[in-house]
C-alpha cells in the first residue's frame, strides 16, 4: 500500500517558484488512525523527493480511537498537531487548519488513504501557472456506484448550476489554494466544499485537475445520505449570501411588493363584488386576503430595513470593506513645481 502511495506522475515538476514558499498540507480526520500510521510517512517521503519546503497540519476532530496515540507516536516527521475538544465537523476542522497553517500555500486532503500524495504535484504546477485555487477532479472515482457517484454527479451539476462556477468535482478534498484567495471566507455548517465557489466570486483565478481515487482499504467512511439535504440547504445559504448579503433589502423588499400587489388586486376584487357584484365582503375570503397580504408586505419592508441596518452595524463595526483588493500599483508622481503647481507652503499662505 505504501508502495503505491509513493507512485510518482512522469514528468510532472514542482516549479521552483511555488517549491521555495513553505507549503502546508492539511489533513482534517475523525477516527483514522489506522490510515494515518501508513499515510503520514508515504506522504513525507513524497514531498521530501520533491524537494519541499513544507508542514503537515493535522487537525483531530475529536476522534475516538487511536488517532491521537498514533500521532504521538510520529515524532520524526514535520508535522503539527490540532486536537479539536469534541468533534466538530469537516468543515471546522479544516478551517482550524487554514488557521494554524503557517503556509502561503496551502493544500487541504483526506487522511483515509483515498487521495494520492502524489497528485500534489500537478496541484503545485498549475498554482506556479497564477492560478490561485485548484481543485482535484477524481475521474475514477472509487466509491458505491449508485449511492456515492451517482448521487456526487447530480449535486456537482446542481451546484455548478445554481452558483455558476463549473467543477466536475466539488466534493474531492485534495485542493490547493494560495492563502491570498482565502481572506475573508468564513465557513459554517458542511461549506466546505463550497470554498472555490467563495474563491471565485472574490475574484480568484479557478481551475481543476484530473486526480487518482483510491478504495477505501481501512477506516469506515463517515458520510451517508444524510448529508444530500444538508448540502442543498447550505448552497442555498450561499447563494444567498453572495446575491444579498450586502443587499437584504432587495429580497426582503421584492417580497414585501409581491405581497402588497396581491393584496391591492384582492381588496379591488372585493369592492367590485361588494358594489357590482352584489357580494357581501363576508361571503368572500377576499377582503380576508387583502389584509393579511397588506400585513406581510409591511412586514417585509420592515424586516429588509432592519436587515439593512445590521449589515451596516457589521461592516463599520469591525471596519470591514465590501470589497477585496488585489493589487495597488501608482505611477512616482513628479513634483509640483515641474508640473507649475505652488507648493504646500505656497497655497497655505
Amino acid at each position: 500500500m505504501t508502495r503505491n502511495l509513493l507512485d510518482r506522475q512522469p514528468g510532472v515538476r514542482v516549479p521552483f517558484i511555488v517549491a521555495r514558499e513553505l507549503i502546508s498540507i492539511i489533513l482534517p480526520v475523525y477516527n483514522e488512525a489506522e490510515s494515518l500510521t501508513v499515510l503520514l510517512p508515504a506522504l513525507s517521503q513524497t514531498l521530501d523527493a520533491l524537494g519541499l519546503n513544507y508542514e503537515i497540519v493535522v487537525v483531530d476532530d475529536g476522534s475516538t480511537d487511536e488517532t491521537a496515540s498514533a500521532l504521538r507516536g510520529m515524532t520524526n516527521l514535520q508535522l503539527r498537531v490540532v486536537r479539536l475538544r469534541r468533534n466538530s465537523g469537516q468543515t471546522a476542522a479544516l478551517m482550524a487548519g487554514f488557521r494554524f497553517a503557517r503556509g502561503e500555500v496551502l493544500i487541504s486532503m483526506d487522511g483515509d488513504l483515498q487521495n494520492d500524495p502524489a497528485d500534489i504535484a500537478p496541484l503545485l504546477a498549475k498554482l506556479n501557472e497564477g492560478f490561485d485555487v485548484v481543485s482535484g477532479w477524481r475521474m475514477n472515482r472509487q466509491d458505491a456506484r449508485i449511492r456515492r457517484n451517482l448521487l456526487s454527479r447530480l449535486a456537482n451539476k446542481l451546484i455548478s448550476i445554481v452558483s455558476g462556477v463549473h467543477l466536475h468535482d466539488y466534493g474531492c478534498s485534495l485542493k490547493a489554494y494560495r492563502r491570498s484567495a482565502l481572506e475573508g471566507i468564513q465557513l459554517y455548517g458542511e461549506m466546505h466544499r463550497f470554498i472555490p465557489i467563495y474563491a471565485y466570486w472574490n475574484g480568484a483565478r479557478l481551475t481543476e485537475v484530473p486526480v487518482k481515487h483510491r478504495p477505501r482499504y481501512r477506516g469506515v467512511s463517515k458520510y451517508g445520505l444524510e448529508r444530500i439535504p444538508k448540502v442543498i440547504l447550505d448552497l442555498l445559504v450561499v447563494v444567498f449570501l453572495h446575491r444579498f448579503g450586502q443587499r437584504p433589502m432587495y429580497v426582503f423588499g421584492s417580497v414585501g411588493l409581491l405581497s402588497i400587489g396581491i393584496g391591492v388586486v384582492a381588496g379591488g376584487a372585493a369592492i367590485y363584488y361588494k358594489f357590482l357584484g352584489n357580494k357581501s365582503f363576508i361571503e368572500t375570503p377576499l377582503p380576508l386576503l387583502f389584509v393579511m397580504a397588506m400585513i406581510t408586505g409591511a412586514m417585509c419592508f420592515l424586516m429588509g430595513l432592519l436587515a439593512e441596518l445590521l449589515v451596516r452595524t457589521y461592516y463599520e463595526s469591525q471596519q470591514k470593506t465590501t470589497y477585496t483588493i488585489s493589487a495597488i500599483s501608482a505611477a512616482e508622481l513628479p513634483a509640483s513645481s515641474e508640473i507649475g503647481l505652488p507648493d504646500t507652503a505656497a497655497r497655505r499662505q
